[in-house]
């Protein structure tokens, strides 16, 4: 067996942990530069599972797509110092203020460029959307199996794949054909940390906007040296339709960004009573904690 190729699908997202007052613009969308960007944590645990495979097989190649403005080149570097082979970055102004939609729709022109591919892997949701919608949109797009809330990927052959499962009440493992794309849980292991060694051989990797906007020329190293090469595309790489992108291609729109913090409140003692239960149940329902 010569390996497998495997896209891991990752994203820089705003460290959502703490939101403050400037974290939406007026138009809806999150304000990115007002947070700090950070990899997606369950990207990196699908990051792991694709190194995972490699370790097992000799001659894998784990290839990164990120789609995001010129700064997301770093998640790229960051998983090549973890192992990973290579990097994609899809970026252009048109992509600005995607949803889930626009957004998968990119993702998979760009896989397409890929192809042939053997499976594809990413996290399950982001911590700045939290909607899981991206993974199984690609893959509907794509017309491949999906699995999700992967915890663990099991037996790998050219034609199968176990995978175990992270349910509500439980696990459960299932079987699929390749190629098909894998959407990693949280519950996951922690991705293995930088290796010394892929520090110093991608710590000079760059996007060709990144190099031209360097003050330092490492251009006749990237030139000897093409692994260094983060490949960039843009909407016309893609033959992308642009009605599909952007906020005119994204039917969903964010009304509000904010900050929920959990308070201690008034403590109730309550009876057993019916009357007791029926007061409590007006008074949730009247302030909205439920209903």
């Amino acid at each position: 067996m010569n390996g497998f190729k495997i896209i891991v699908l990752a994203k820089q997202v705003p460290d959502t942990r703490n939101v403050g007052k400037d974290a939406m613009k007026a138009n809806g969308t999150v304000n990115r530069a007002a947070l700090p960007a950070i990899f997606n944590p369950e990207d990196l645990k699908a990051l792991e599972q694709a190194l995972r495979i490699k370790d097992r097989f000799p001659g894998s190649q784990v290839i990164l797509l990120t789609m995001g403005p010129g700064r997301a080149a770093d998640i790229i570097r960051e998983g090549l110092f973890r192992g990973a082979d290579s990097g994609f970055l899809i970026t252009d102004k048109k992509f600005a203020g995607s949803d889930t939609l626009a957004t998968s729709y990119a993702i998979s022109l760009a896989i397409k460029k890929m192809e042939p591919y053997d499976m594809i892997l990413c996290g399950r949701q982001a911590i700045d959307g939290d909607t899981a919608q991206v993974g199984p949109q690609v893959a509907e797009k794509l017309h491949i199996p999906q699995v999700t809330y992967a915890e663990e990927i099991g037996e790998v052959t050219r034609n199968r794949i176990v995978i175990k499962r992270r349910l509500e009440r439980g696990v459960e493992e299932v079987e699929s054909p390749l190629p098909l794309l894998v959407t990693v849980h949280g519950s996951a292991p922690d991705c293995r940390a930088r290796n010394a060694k892929c520090l110093l051989r991608y710590k000079h990797a760059e996007t060709l906007t990144e190099m031209q906007n360097d003050s330092e020329d490492y251009l006749k190293l990237h030139q000897i040296r093409p692994y260094l090469n983060i490949s960039e595309w843009t909407v016309d790489d893609l033959q992308a339709d642009e009605t599909h992108l952007g906020l005119s291609g994204s039917p969903t729109k964010v009304k509000k960004v904010f900050n929920v913090i959990f308070t201690a409140k008034e403590s109730k003692i309550l009876s057993g009573s019916d009357t007791d239960i029926e007061e409590l149940m007006k008074e949730l329902i009247g302030n909205h904690t439920i209903g």
